[in-house]
């Protein structure tokens, strides 16, 4: 990602911790930018499992803004239905009403409805956990997930981000595009283990790369969690582009590496070649 040389006059100087896309949106002068919804959407990213409830102290440190600027973002907020405040902790927190842009996007983005029978299908064949990720920046985002009596990652849901490097899904899409365009991803991404298995180096992921692409399917192990197995295909647009992926995740305590590759590859190449079509 490239940044711009100028800042605008209100945008704060030091580094936010808000996490979400609007971090991502490129700092330059243009005067259709809107700062005031910049700034709303910062406040509402504040949130996640670590910080689910905030102080409007809290609130400002993480959105990078003072605490007069908080207030009245919290308020009109809180006054719109997007915040609650407990009038005995002072603290605010989400409310339901946050649910509804992605309630939206799953229900008009015509990708997720055309994939969702297919899903279904295939979590009913399986019995597994099985989903949908799409593409974003360094990052895949789950926009359909079928679960199971056996899923290891309760905790993922719809709206989860996970980085595309050491994921099955994510290394499925990468493995389609040019080799340049996936290495500029790769060489944007912040390479951590997450398990001592996950892999971090470049020649190495690239290498993975060029055997999912001859495969045409993606398998991770151990990556982003211990014991997770996953196997990922990629959905592709009009022009052979990856648009999406679909993947089962199961756990080694029921199935070898080899087992799964060899019961669940076929079936997820299936269902995506089936999105895409």
């Amino acid at each position: 990602m490239t940044i711009g040389t100028q800042k605008p006059k209100s945008q704060p100087t030091r580094r936010t911790r808000a996490s979400g896309p609007v971090r991502n949106v490129r700092d330059r002068p243009d005067p259709l930018y809107v700062q005031s919804v910049a700034k709303a959407f910062r406040v509402l990213t504040c949130f996640d499992a670590a910080r689910p409830t905030l102080s409007l102290s809290q609130l400002a440190e993480a959105a990078g803004m003072d605490l007069s600027a908080a207030q009245r973002f919290t308020h009109t907020l809180q006054r719109l239905g997007y915040l609650r405040k407990d009038p005995h902790t002072r603290h605010f927190e989400l409310t339901t009403l946050t649910l509804a842009p992605a309630y939206h996007f799953t229900q008009s983005n015509p990708l997720v409805r055309r994939a969702v029978p297919y899903l279904v299908q295939l979590s009913s064949i399986t019995e597994e956990a099985t989903n949908l990720s799409m593409p974003e920046g360094v990052n895949i985002v789950f926009v359909a997930r079928f679960v199971s009596s056996h899923t290891l990652a309760p905790n993922v849901t719809v709206g989860t981000r996970m980085p595309a490097y050491c994921t099955a899904p994510g290394i499925a899409m990468l493995s389609r595009l040019p080799t340049a365009e996936a290495q500029t991803i790769l060489n944007a991404t912040k390479l951590r283990r997450y398990t001592p298995y996950t892999t971090c180096s470049i020649p190495e992921l690239l290498a993975k790369l060029r055997t999912a692409a001859a495969r045409g399917y993606a398998i991770c192990t151990d990556e982003m969690l211990v014991n997770d197995v996953s196997v990922a295909a990629p959905v592709l647009d009009v022009e052979g582009r990856p648009i999406a992926a679909v993947n089962i995740a199961v756990s080694k305590l029921r199935f070898d590496v080899a087992a799964a590759e060899r019961q669940f590859a076929p079936m997820v190449v299936d269902t995506a070649q089936a999105i895409s079509a």
